[in-house]
C-alpha cells in the first residue's frame, strides 16, 4: 500500500485565499497537484446516456445543482531522476468567455516556484483544449527549453490531425475550441512531440500508458518508487465514474470503450489499493477506490498539512 506524505519545500510559500497546490511524495518522486481553476459544465453533459430522473437524483445526493455544475481542473508536476515533468497544461486563456474561472495554471506554477525554463518534459494525457491550452498562452513557448520533450501517444497525435466528433455530444463552442487548440498545438509544438505506441518511461518510475476511450490516444501516468504508487488517470474517471461507470459524458470520442477503460482502471486500482489523482475530481483529487461487486466508491485520502 502506498504511503502518501506531505513534502515541504517543493517551492516558496505564497499566501492564497484558495489552496491551489498540494505537494506529496511517492517514494523518491516529488509530486505537486496544481489547480488550474474550475470549469462550468452543463450537468446533463456529465451523463448523456443516463435516465434524467436517475441523473437528477445522483446530483441531488452529491449536493450538486441540477443544471450547471463546477468542474475542477487539476494538473500535475513531477520531479524524478533530475527531470521536471508537467503532466497536462490546463485550459489557457483563449476561451475565457466560456472558462472565466480557469486558466490559472501559469500563475500557480510560478507561485509554487516552478520555473518553465526548468521543465524538461511535458506529458499530455490527451489533446483536448483544457489539457494543452496553457502551452498556447503568449510567451510560454519562449520560456520553455529548446530541447523540451512533449510526450503523447502516436494514436492521439494522428487523431487530432483529422479529428472525428461523430460520437461526442459536444456543444459547438467546445468542439470549436478543441479543433482550434489541437491545430495550434500541433503547428507550434509538432517538432518537439515524442510519440509512443503503448507505453513509455519518461523518467525513473514515471510511465505513461495509452488507454484510449476518452480519446483514441488518451493515456494515464503511473508513478512508482520503492513500494509507493500513484496513478494520474486524466479524464478516464470523472466524478460520476465511481457510482456510475457506465455513464457516458459528452466529451468521450468512444463512449463504450471509455466505459470499459474506466471499469478496468477502477478494478485495478481497487485491487492494488494505490491512490489515484485525476483532472476533474475535486482538488487535490488524491483518493482511493473501494469496490463491492460492480459498485465502486471514491474514498478521499487524508490531506496532510
Amino acid at each position: 500500500m502506498s504511503t502518501i506524505t506531505k513534502k515541504d519545500g517543493i517551492g516558496p510559500g505564497h499566501d492564497e485565499l484558495v489552496p491551489s497546490r498540494y505537494a506529496l511524495r511517492i517514494g523518491e518522486i516529488d509530486v505537486l497537484m496544481v489547480s488550474d481553476g474550475v470549469l462550468s459544465l452543463s450537468a446533463p453533459a456529465l451523463a448523456t446516456n443516463a435516465d434524467p430522473a436517475v441523473r437528477a437524483a445522483w446530483l441531488d445526493e452529491m449536493f450538486l445543482p441540477p443544471d450547471n455544475i463546477v468542474f475542477p481542473l487539476n494538473e500535475v508536476v513531477v520531479r524524478s531522476g533530475g527531470r521536471t515533468i508537467l503532466i497536462d497544461a490546463g485550459v489557457g486563456v483563449d476561451y475565457m468567455d466560456f472558462t472565466p474561472r480557469a486558466g490559472r495554471w501559469g500563475s500557480r506554477l510560478e507561485a509554487a516556484g516552478i520555473d518553465l525554463a526548468s521543465v524538461t518534459d511535458v506529458v499530455l494525457t490527451h489533446m483536448h483544449f483544457d489539457h494543452v491550452g496553457g502551452l498556447l498562452v503568449d510567451g510560454v513557448k519562449d520560456r520553455l527549453r529548446s530541447d523540451l520533450r512533449i510526450h503523447a501517444s502516436a494514436v492521439e497525435a494522428k487523431f487530432w490531425a483529422s479529428p472525428d466528433f461523430s460520437r461526442t455530444v459536444l456543444p459547438t463552442w467546445a468542439r470549436d475550441a478543441m479543433l482550434s487548440s489541437s491545430k495550434r498545438f500541433l503547428n507550434e509544438y509538432g517538432s518537439q512531440l515524442r510519440t509512443f505506441e503503448a507505453e513509455y518511461e519518461v523518467a525513473p518510475g514515471v510511465v505513461v500508458r495509452r488507454t484510449g476511450g476518452h480519446t483514441p490516444g488518451h493515456s494515464v501516468v503511473r508513478l512508482a518508487s520503492g513500494g509507493d504508487r500513484l496513478t494520474f488517470v486524466g479524464d478516464a474517471v470523472l466524478p460520476a465514474g465511481f457510482d456510475h461507470p457506465d455513464w457516458h459524458n459528452a466529451f468521450e470520442h468512444d463512449p463504450e470503450e471509455a466505459t470499459r477503460v474506466r471499469v478496468r482502471l477502477l478494478r485495478e486500482l481497487a485491487a492494488t489499493r494505490e491512490p489515484l489523482v485525476a483532472t476533474h475530481l475535486p482538488f487535490p483529487s488524491v483518493c482511493h477506490v473501494a469496490v463491492a461487486g460492480d459498485v465502486f466508491r471514491w474514498v478521499p485520502a487524508s490531506w496532510e498539512y
